[in-house]
């Protein structure tokens, strides 16, 4: 039975403050807000945000904190396959996004509404995101949309707010700014361009430190669980070493690609320690795996990455690469080592006792203890036969064409 009660996916926005207005007045709806806190905001940020909420006249507010879900469904995955979309984006908000409205979707089920409402416009990925979890998690909820089925421009929205006894000053910030567990992306005039680069005072985490430093990472059965000997949780550990290395303003790119509704996209970002933990996590896969170990959890965690980004978390495929991600990291534990400096890090090198270097077999491009000169010429031998066997067909062929009437 239908009732009057909407979920609304809340920021504190321009956008998000219409939405409660407009479906409080216009929808005659009893409005519920929500946000999903997955890593990006503190305590105060989240209490300005509850305090903006009743505010504008919401029935209740609600923060839904899923940091370590949020982990332990995706981040986690993202690590073990090594995921960097078009390997430069380590997936910030693209994970995010579908977590965040896996914790909308829920939430609005148990509190009994029958509609959810959420703030994105018609021309990015997160309209997809959003609409696509919420049908398949709760498909007898409605999904409203105001600002995208309006078409509204800022201005609108401003005046409409001010008619309802809003007068905030909704001057926009220069840039949009969305911080999360996993990094935070910086969008501005510039992005929408092909050529403009963000200045110096676009990212968030300004260059604090100079003085090169040292840190180790220490991974188990590949996750982070420990930083400079300090034993932690891996939120815990992704927190701190962002807390260490934003500081050296590491991790900064920018993102060019396809959007999921087909145009192209340019976005930056910063992302200190997600950018740390892959390349050290890979290095520390690559003393510990074997070679077809790595071919394969490579094509897989492409794919993986490909499949966060377009919305098919839910897609069955999901569950049966995750398990083979999961398998693969059995030997993968022991200390990276890296060198933290202005704009940059190092990966030094690593300590594992699954280091598959102290096998004892061989110094590579040293000595070999396990074969002889005679084994080697024997194996190459075998080994080039496949290609002969192709060389010499296709040569007889060819010399057999060159000499018949077909070039007289």
């Amino acid at each position: 039975m239908m009732n009057n009660k909407v979920v609304l996916a809340f920021s504190g926005g321009l956008d998000t403050s219409y939405c409660v207005k407009y479906l409080k007045h216009d929808k005659n709806l009893e409005v519920h807000s929500a946000i999903v806190n997955t890593g990006g905001f503190s305590p105060e940020e989240l209490q300005e945000i509850e305090t903006k909420a009743f505010n504008l006249g919401v029935s209740s507010h609600i923060a839904l904190e899923e940091t370590d879900n949020y982990y332990q469904k995706i981040i986690k995955y993202l690590i073990f396959g090594n995921v960097l979309k078009n390997n430069t984006y380590p997936l910030s908000v693209s994970a995010e996004r579908i977590y965040q409205a896996i914790a909308l979707a829920e939430y609005a089920k148990e509190v009994g509404a029958s509609y959810i409402a959420h703030g994105s416009t018609g021309a990015g990925n997160d309209q997809v995101r959003f609409d696509l979890v919420f049908q398949l998690i709760a498909p007898e909820i409605e999904i409203i949309t105001p600002i995208r089925d309006q078409h509204l421009s800022r201005q609108a929205e401003i005046e409409y707010l001010a008619k309802h006894g809003v007068n905030i000053d909704w001057k926009k910030a220069q840039y949009s700014i969305n911080k999360g567990l996993w990094g935070t992306s910086i969008g501005g005039a510039e992005t929408l361009t092909s050529h403009s680069p963000l200045p110096e005072e676009a990212y968030p985490s300004p260059l604090i430190e100079i003085t090169p430093k040292q840190i180790a990472l220490t991974f188990e059965n590949g996750e982070l669980v420990g930083l400079n000997d300090e034993i932690l949780s891996p939120v815990e550990a992704i927190q701190k070493l962002e807390s260490i290395a934003s500081k050296y303003a590491i991790g900064r790119d920018m993102h060019i690609g396809d959007t999921i509704i087909g145009i192209k996209g340019r976005v930056g970002f910063e992302a200190a320690a997600a950018s740390i933990i892959i390349k050290s996590h890979h290095t520390l896969e690559k003393h510990t795996l074997s070679k077809w170990q790595q071919h394969w959890k490579q094509q897989l965690g492409d794919w993986y990455g490909m499949f966060i980004h377009e919305s098919q978390y839910f897609e069955p495929v999901m569950r049966n690469i995750e398990g083979f991600l999961q398998d693969s990291q059995k030997t993968v534990s022991g200390k990276v080592f890296v060198e933290l400096l202005p704009y940059r890090f190092i990966v030094q090198g690593i300590d594992s006792p699954y280091d598959l270097m102290k096998s004892g077999f061989a110094d590579y491009g040293e000595i070999n203890k396990q074969w002889t000169g005679d084994d080697v010429k024997g194996f190459t031998k075998i080994l080039a036969n496949p290609m002969k066997i192709f060389k010499h067909v296709n040569d007889k062929v060819n010399s057999e064409l060159q000499n018949s009437d077909t070039y007289d």
